[in-house]
């Protein structure tokens, strides 16, 4: 088998994490040898956060004001682990990353200079109505209706131009799934469609 690079995208509440962790531990079975390099973009900017630096303070700020960081910042942290973890041997999953336009382009650059064949763009797709109640259900602080209505309506303004980048670039193989079944019902469908 030849390395795979899997990029995860869906709105907030859809599953894309637990889908990506599902699939990472089917293909550690197909290909038991090969690592496997998990890039969350999410969580490397909590941390960055946290740090007393002067751009862990205005990262925070931004955070906690549920603001978007400006688009240098996850570049910088997933080239960073890019350039610092890949050998172009190990499967990539890629979470929460290319959420806006400009930083499509840097990705595909980035790809294409690594010579990653035919990375697969997965989109699991649910309405909102369907994502708000899962947020709501989940019980954390942050996921408000006004919070979560802000994540879903950045998702349609900026996050849905690049899924349409990468459908329309026949460098990348375009997946689209139905995330409103269960986590069981959805990973089938997804390993049908990626190893079918």
């Amino acid at each position: 088998m030849t390395p795979q690079t899997f990029i995860f995208f869906g709105p907030s509440g859809c599953g894309k994490g637990t889908q990506a962790k599902l699939l990472q531990e089917e293909l550690a079975k197909k290909d038991p040898t090969r690592k496997i390099l998990y890039i969350e973009t999410g969580q490397k900017l909590r941390e960055l956060a946290e740090k007393d630096t002067y751009t862990g303070k205005e990262t925070k700020k931004i955070l906690e004001n549920g603001r978007l960081v400006p688009v240098f910042l996850p570049i910088w942290i997933w080239t960073e682990i890019l350039m610092e973890n890949i050998t172009g041997d190990e499967h990539i999953f890629m979470d929460g990353i290319s959420r806006r336009i400009e930083e499509a382009n840097v990705l595909d650059s980035a790809l294409q200079f690594y010579k990653r064949e035919n990375p697969i763009v997965v989109s699991i797709e649910v309405s909102d109505k369907w994502a708000t109640e899962r947020l709501l259900g989940r019980g954390r602080s942050d996921d408000t209706e006004e919070e979560i209505k802000n994540r879903l309506s950045f998702y349609h303004k900026d996050v849905v131009p690049v899924l349409e980048y990468f459908k329309n670039n026949s460098y990348y193989k375009f997946i689209s799934i139905n995330g409103e079944r269960s986590i069981e019902e959805v990973h089938q469908d997804l390993v049908g469609k990626i190893f079918g």
